[in-house]
C-alpha cells in the first residue's frame, strides 16, 4: 500500500504545474467561485466534492458551454439514481464539439491511420461540412430527437462523422466494431431498435481483408425498425440493393443545424460486456457527457488545441467515444483502424510517433506485451511529442510503471505515466490522471474533481489504506440517465445501489493510500475469498505473468458444497514453455514472496488460451459458473466472448471434476 512505495517514480517540474490548464482553472476558481487558492490539487478535490453545484457550474463558465436556454440550478435533486443536472438548459454536444473550426479551419481535426501506418488529415473546415451535409441528409431520412441511429464501422472517421450528425440531429447515436458477430451485435441493437444503419463492407486487420458483407445483411433481416442502411465501403464494393452510399450523404456544403436538446437528452447508448446475459444498454445524456468530457480531457489530460490525442480503442469500447470528446477541447485526434500488434509488437508507438502523438492511451496489456517482447519505444521511434502515456482497460502492474519510465528516461525523456480507472457505465474515469501530482509505482494518482470517491467496507465505513469496494458518494454527470428497457429502473438500480442505498457501488477493489492515491485490486464481484481474507486477482496476474513463461492467467475461487475452497490458477503459457515441476515451484514462490501463502493455488493447470471479452477483459465469473456446474447458455452469453471455443476446456474440466 501507500508505505511500499514512499519515493514517487515521476514528480511533476515547477514548469509543468505552472503551464497546466487545471493550475490555471484552480487560480481562475479561487478568484470567481472561492475554490481553495492554496494547497494544491487536494484542496481543490475536497472543494470540488463538498461544493458540487458551485464546481460544476465553474466548469461550464471556464469551458464556455454554450446553453442556448439557460439552467435555473445547477442540481435539482441531488438522489442517486435520479440527479438532475442543469435543469431548463438546452445545449448540442456536437456544436461544441466543431466549435474549433472557427479558428482552425485548415488545421486537422482528426488523423486517421490505418495498418500502413500513413496518417491522413480530415481539417476542422471538412469535418464540419461533412457533419452538416450528413445531418440534413439524416432530417430527410426523417430522423427526429430521441431517435436510434446506429453504426456498424471500425474507428475511422465516417464513425466520427456519423456520431456528431446523429448528436447534431438530437438522435442517438450506438454502435459496434466489425469484429463482433452478428449475434453480439443484434443482443445490442435489437434492444434499441435503430432506424438507421451505417455499415462497411469489411475491414483490414493484421493485414488481411475480412469481408462483412453477409452479417451486414443479415444485421438488415434481422433490425425490421431500419428506415436505411448507409454503405461506407472501405473495401471499395457497390452498395448493396436499397442501401444509400456514403459519398451521397456527405458531398453536399452544408452548414450544420445543431437542434439544441435539453442537458439531459440521451447522446449514446453504450454497452455492457454481457458476459452472463443479454448486455446493459447504458444510456448517457449530451450534457451529462459534454461537461464531464471537457473536465477529463480539458483539466486531468491537459489536452488543448495544440494537443494530438492518440488512444488506442475500438468503436465497440466506450474510449472511442472519450477519443472522439478530445474535439471538445480542441485537440487533434487520432484514429487508428487496425490490429494492435501489426505488423509487430511495437505497432503503437510507431503510430504515436508518425502522428505527433502528445497524448498517447493503450491498454495495460499491451504495454506488459511490449515489455515481454524486448521493445524499446524510444530507442526506435522518434516519442519527443509524447508527453504522457496513459493507460487502462486492467490495473498497469509496477513492472509496467517501472518499464515505461525506464525506456522513456533513456532518450532523457520527461514522461507523465497515467493509469486510469473508470467504466462504461460513467464513460469516464473515477481516478486516474492529474497533471500536477507525483506518480507512485502501482497507483493511480488520485480520485477525479467532482468524484467522490471512497473506499467502503461491507457496513458502509470509509477505509484508509485497507481495501475495500469502490463507491461514488455523489452524482456524476455523466452517470447514465437510465438504461434502455428499464421502465420502473429496476436494473439499473440493481446494478449499482443494491448494496449501499443512494450509493454507487462500482463492483471493484480499491485502496485510497493516506497520500490520496488510489490502487485497484480487481473485481469485486469475482472476489477471491481465502479464510475470510478477501485478494484481488489482479495482484495475482501482476505477479504471475513477469514470469516469462505465462503468456496470460486466470484464478477464480469457487467455494465447495463441503464449506472447502478451491483456487485453480489457470495459465496460457509463451510458446515453447511447458508446466514442469520447475515453472510450478517458481509459480508458487513468486506468489507466496510476492503477495502471500493465502494467494498460493491450490492447482496450476495449464489452458489453451484465457477468454475474453469482446473488449478484452479476461472474464472471471463466466468461468466461476462454468466449473459450478452452470450449463455453458446459462453461465454465458456467446456473443460477447472473443473465443467461445476456449470455454469448451473449462467445461470440461467442471464434468470431471464433478
Amino acid at each position: 500500500m501507500s508505505t511500499v512505495n514512499p519515493q514517487p517514480l515521476w514528480q511533476p517540474d515547477p514548469e509543468r504545474i505552472a503551464q497546466a490548464r487545471i493550475t490555471a482553472f484552480q487560480a481562475w476558481a479561487a478568484e470567481h467561485h472561492g475554490a481553495p487558492a492554496d494547497g494544491g490539487y487536494a484542496a481543490l478535490h475536497r472543494w470540488s466534492v463538498e461544493e458540487l453545484d458551485t464546481f460544476w457550474k465553474a466548469v461550464t463558465e471556464w469551458f464556455d458551454v454554450r446553453f442556448s436556454t439557460p439552467y435555473t440550478q445547477v442540481l435539482a435533486d441531488r438522489s442517486m439514481p435520479g440527479a438532475q443536472w442543469f435543469p431548463g438548459a438546452t445545449l448540442n454536444y456536437a456544436e461544441h464539439a466543431l466549435r474549433a473550426t472557427a479558428s482552425r479551419a485548415d488545421e486537422p481535426a482528426l488523423l486517421h491511420v490505418d495498418e500502413t501506418h500513413d496518417p491522413r488529415p480530415v481539417t476542422w473546415a471538412e469535418l464540419r461540412r461533412q457533419v452538416g451535409s450528413l445531418a440534413a441528409e439524416l432530417r430527410s431520412l426523417g430522423v427526429r430527437p430521441g431517435d436510434r441511429v446506429s453504426g456498424y464501422l471500425p474507428n475511422i472517421p465516417e464513425a466520427v462523422v456519423a456520431l456528431l450528425a446523429t448528436a447534431a440531429v438530437g438522435g442517438v447515436w450506438t454502435s459496434c466494431a466489425p469484429d463482433f458477430g452478428a449475434r453480439s451485435v443484434l443482443d445490442r441493437f435489437q434492444q434499441v431498435e435503430p432506424v438507421v444503419l451505417f455499415t462497411v463492407d469489411g475491414y483490414r486487420y493484421g493485414g488481411k481483408e475480412h469481408d462483412r458483407r453477409e452479417t451486414v445483411a443479415e444485421l438488415r433481416r434481422e433490425l425490421p425498425t431500419l428506415r436505411a442502411v448507409v454503405h461506407v465501403p472501405l473495401l471499395g464494393t457497390e452498395a448493396p440493393d436499397g442501401a444509400l452510399d456514403w459519398s451521397a450523404l456527405t458531398s453536399a456544403d452544408t452548414e450544420p443545424v445543431f437542434e439544441q436538446v435539453p442537458f439531459d437528452h440521451p447522446l449514446w447508448v453504450l454497452y455492457s460486456s454481457g458476459t452472463t446475459g443479454l448486455p446493459k444498454a447504458i444510456v448517457q445524456s449530451q450534457g451529462g457527457i459534454l461537461v464531464e468530457h471537457l473536465k477529463q480531457l480539458g483539466l486531468h489530460c491537459d489536452l488543448g488545441p495544440e494537443d494530438r490525442f492518440f488512444w488506442y480503442t475500438s468503436t465497440g469500447w466506450m474510449m472511442w467515444n472519450f477519443l472522439v470528446s478530445g474535439l471538445l477541447t480542441g485537440t487533434t485526434v487520432v484514429l487508428y483502424d487496425g490490429s494492435p500488434g501489426h505488423p509487430d509488437t511495437g505497432a503503437q508507438w510507431r503510430i504515436a510517433e508518425r502522428t505527433g502523438a502528445t497524448l498517447y492511451g493503450t491498454s495495460a496489456a499491451y504495454v506488459m506485451a511490449c515489455r515481454k517482447a524486448g521493445v524499446h519505444p524510444t530507442r526506435d521511434h522518434d516519442l519527443s511529442a509524447v508527453k504522457c502515456v496513459a493507460t487502462t482497460g486492467s490495473p498497469l502492474p509496477p513492472d509496467g510503471f517501472r518499464w515505461l519510465h525506464d525506456e522513456f528516461a533513456e532518450s532523457g525523456a520527461d514522461l507523465w505515466i497515467a493509469s486510469v480507472s473508470g467504466g462504461t457505465d460513467v464513460c469516464s474515469c473515477f481516478a486516474g490522471a492529474v497533471p500536477t501530482l507525483p506518480v507512485h509505482i502501482g497507483e493511480l494518482q488520485a480520485p477525479g474533481l467532482g468524484t467522490d470517491l471512497q473506499s467502503w467496507d461491507p457496513s458502509g465505513k470509509p477505509l484508509t489504506d485497507e481495501v475495500g469496494e469502490l463507491v461514488v458518494t455523489n452524482p456524476m454527470p455523466s452517470m447514465p440517465i437510465h438504461f434502455w428497457n428499464d421502465p420502473d429502473g429496476t436494473r439499473y438500480h440493481d446494478s449499482y445501489f443494491d448494496t449501499y442505498p443512494g450509493v454507487w457501488r462500482h463492483g471493484d477493489w480499491i485502496t485510497i493510500t493516506s497520500r490520496g492515491s488510489v490502487v485497484i485490486h480487481g473485481r469485486s464481484d469475482s472476489t477471491l475469498n481465502r479464510q475470510g481474507v478477501r485478494m484481488g486477482s489482479a495482484d495475482i496476474y501482476e505477479a504471475v505473468e513477469r514470469l516469462p513463461e505465462i503468456r496470460e492467467s486466470l484464478v477464480i475461487g469457487i467455494e465447495q458444497p463441503d464449506g472447502g475452497y478451491w483456487m485453480p490458477l489457470f495459465v496460457h503459457l509463451a510458446p515453447g514453455a511447458t508446466l514442469d515441476e520447475d515453472l510450478l515451484n517458481r509459480i508458487k514462490r513468486t506468489i507466496r514472496e510476492q503477495l502471500s501463502p493465502r494467494h498460493v493455488p491450490d492447482e496450476v493447470i495449464e489452458v489453451p488460451g484465457i477468454p475474453h471479452t469482446l473488449t478484452g477483459k479476461r472474464i472471471e465469473v463466466p468461468v466461476k459458473r462454468l466449473l459450478q456446474g452452470t450449463p455453458l447458455e446459462k453461465a454465458v452469453n456467446p456473443g460477447s466472448i472473443d473465443n467461445l471455443g476456449l470455454l469448451a476446456f473449462y467445461e470440461e474440466l467442471a464434468r470431471k471434476r464433478a
